[in-house]
């Protein structure tokens, strides 16, 4: 773990946020593959437009294009039924699924810029647990980095978004997360290159331990290299 603030290994947190895509679970080459053949369909660049696609909302991916007479929900409707017919190589982030199981079930939310049905078609793929909690595309009007979402993730779970720690992975989440008033941790295991952040980074969950104090609060702490392990 890297860590230029500490921060977050000292407070106490009511509850965590966590992204989906690049956080919890790896989907990058199934989104890949669907978007490629739609921005090959649209005659774009397909190398430099895949780089604008993560962590943000379709329908605010497609809008941004300014693409003349395409209909962004028609078109997002389109990627979405895509996406949930391929979910070959859908991966959970390593230590994912046994960090989760270790959290209070009131005490964390999914915040995630994919629809619904996308969302619960790549958890299951991966083994993700289901959240009793969930924020997902159709529950905002704008997307990441807007800070709508974990604004609305904190308020369903009941506590303040500034006692809540978000995990996240793409830039445009981090942003939504710092403009919520969130601390935050970067998971970097889908990281192609370095990040440049202040933020604490992780390349995966066995590099944290998490405990529930007597009142109720979370801590994570970074875990010693002896205690970890290959989930």
């Amino acid at each position: 773990m890297s860590s230029p603030n500490p921060a977050v290994l000292t407070r106490h947190y009511r509850a965590f946020l966590f992204d989906m895509d690049g956080t919890l679970l790896n989907s990058i080459a199934a989104a890949e593959r669907v978007w490629s053949r739609w921005a090959q369909r649209h005659g774009l660049d397909v190398e430099a437009f895949l780089t604008t696609i993560h962590g943000a909302r379709a329908i605010d991916t497609i809008t941004r294009q300014a693409l003349p007479g395409v209909n962004a929900q028609a078109e997002a409707a389109w990627i979405t039924e895509a996406e949930v017919n391929d979910v070959e190589g859908v991966v959970a982030i390593s230590g994912a699924v046994e960090f989760l199981k270790r959290l209070p079930a009131d005490q964390w939310a999914l915040v995630t810029s994919a629809p619904r049905a996308l969302a619960l078609r790549r958890m299951a793929a991966a083994g993700i647990p289901v959240p009793a909690v969930m924020v997902t595309a159709e529950d905002v009007t704008s997307g990441k980095p807007n800070p709508a979402c974990y604004l609305l993730g904190a308020k369903r779970l009941g506590v303040p978004v500034q006692d809540c720690l978000v995990f996240e992975d793409a830039t445009v989440g981090i942003r939504a997360a710092e403009a919520a008033g969130a601390e935050v941790i970067v998971v970097t295991t889908t990281h192609m290159t370095p990040m440049a952040t202040e933020h604490a980074c992780i390349d995966g969950y066995e590099a944290l331990q998490v405990r529930q104090e007597a009142d109720g609060l979370l801590i994570v702490r970074e875990r010693e290299e002896s205690q970890r392990v290959a989930f």
